[in-house]
């Protein structure tokens, strides 16, 4: 899950550099936590978080193919 968010916020963003994503375990799932450049943070959000919906839902379908609770949180 981990390189999927990695690879969909980079090919977004001005400063691919910058992108990091960091895995929390849970108790029963697995937060990821993105991090990207402030200037870049509108365009990993979207016009009324529609990006940041559609990057939530490609990443958890990937994890229900592994039978995973995942979590995005954009920091």
């Amino acid at each position: 899950m981990k390189e999927i968010l990695m690879t969909i916020a980079q090919s977004l963003v001005n400063h691919p550099e910058d992108v990091s994503v960091t895995e929390v375990p849970g108790d029963d799932s697995v937060t990821l936590e993105l991090r990207v450049n402030p200037e870049d943070m509108g365009k990993v959000i979207g016009k009324q978080g529609r990006i940041a919906k559609a990057i939530r839902t490609v990443v958890k379908a990937a994890a229900s193919r592994e039978d995973k609770h995942v979590v995005v949180e954009i920091i």
